[in-house]
């Protein structure tokens, strides 16, 4: 077996992630063949290069030494694919946009904003759980910018040389519940009126999981938490299985209610990220738009923004920084342009 770009790849993504699991979903590759593909690896070197323990995976004195020679191969192959891929696409006469992104519901009015501004502009979407994951990607080349949450006391690990920019300063987390729920009378929800509750959190979501955690301590809680995906916690959430972090952008559904938690607790970032300022400045508007039209369109999110920032002289800052706009956009905004 010779090795090749893509098997370095892999390397990298493992010793990124610490995980094979993680390292999987960033590649998009089922688990089992991940593990196939590094034992070939290592068979073809002769070598371990990784120790797997319960908690995850990390390199061996050899593997560092590999993963040295490794990464600016991989960098490099990916800066050739970038400026070829960029030079064909003037050649035709265009141009794709490749942006990254963890969940959003902002993602559909970005892109429907971008392609009506510029129409030979055509973006692509690489959505990715694993926010540390996209940034690697766009210092890397393999994408031009991204679109992320970092969870407040997890702190991203932004490559040297990313520009970044701040949409919110400090979005609330809420939770989802069943609409049957006896807290989800409540307009506001204290962690105490979850305390017989399990709860769900997609733990491949950087941070996220360490959040819960921390918060419910902090609230002299030892609720279950269960790992899984964000579409089977609300499904179960919709049952009275379970209860769940979520966005306040989140959809409404009539089988649950999504509230704001008392103090809340729970907060994260919302940051772009790309590699010059001009990239950045090319796509920001567009994406403040349309998070500002999904924000408005969410009942709980817009009443909690009118209580915590009331009309008057700084109405259009929030207790974060972040501005507000006096005027947020509507549905009408992203079908117009």
């Amino acid at each position: 077996m010779e090795l090749e770009v893509r098997h370095l790849r892999v390397l990298c993504a493992i010793a990124d992630t610490g995980s094979l699991h993680k390292a999987a979903r960033q590649l998009g590759l089922a688990q089992p063949t991940l593990s196939t593909q590094l034992a070939r690896i290592e068979r073809a070197l002769g070598a371990q290069l990784f120790v797997r323990t319960r908690t995850g995976c990390r390199p061996t004195p050899l593997g560092l030494v590999v993963l040295s020679r490794a990464r600016p191969l991989v960098a490099e192959f990916a800066a050739l694919v970038t400026e070829t891929r960029a030079a064909a696409a003037r050649a035709a006469g265009g141009c794709r946009l490749r942006i990254g992104a963890t969940a959003s519901r902002a993602i559909p009015g970005w892109l429907r904003l971008l392609r009506a501004r510029v129409p030979r502009v055509e973006p692509t979407l690489e959505m990715n759980a694993s926010a540390n994951a996209l940034l690697g990607m766009v210092a890397a080349g393999r994408l031009d910018m991204a679109f992320v949450h970092e969870v407040e006391g997890s702190p991203l690990r932004v490559p040297p040389g990313l520009r970044l920019r701040v949409l919110v300063e400090r979005e609330p987390q809420f939770v989802t519940l069943a609409a049957d729920h006896p807290a989800a009378a409540r307009a506001e929800v204290s962690l105490a009126d979850l305390s017989g509750d399990r709860w769900m959190i997609d733990s491949t979501v950087d941070g996220e999981w360490d959040a819960l955690c921390r918060v419910l301590r902090a609230a002299g809680l030892n609720s279950d938490i269960l790992h899984g995906d964000y579409l089977t916690a609300y499904s179960l959430a919709a049952i009275g299985e379970v209860v769940t972090v979520s966005q306040p952008t989140a959809p409404v559904r009539t089988d649950l209610a999504i509230r704001p938690l008392e103090g809340d607790p729970i907060g994260v970032r919302l940051l772009l990220a790309a590699r010059t300022e001009d990239d950045l400045d090319d796509v920001y508007p567009e994406l403040e738009t349309a998070y500002w039209a999904v924000a408005q369109e969410a009942p709980a999110y817009r009443k909690w923004l009118q209580r915590a920032h009331p009309p008057g002289p700084d109405a259009c800052r929030n207790g974060h920084g972040s501005p507000v706009p006096a005027r947020w956009p509507v549905a009408a905004d992203l079908r117009s342009r």
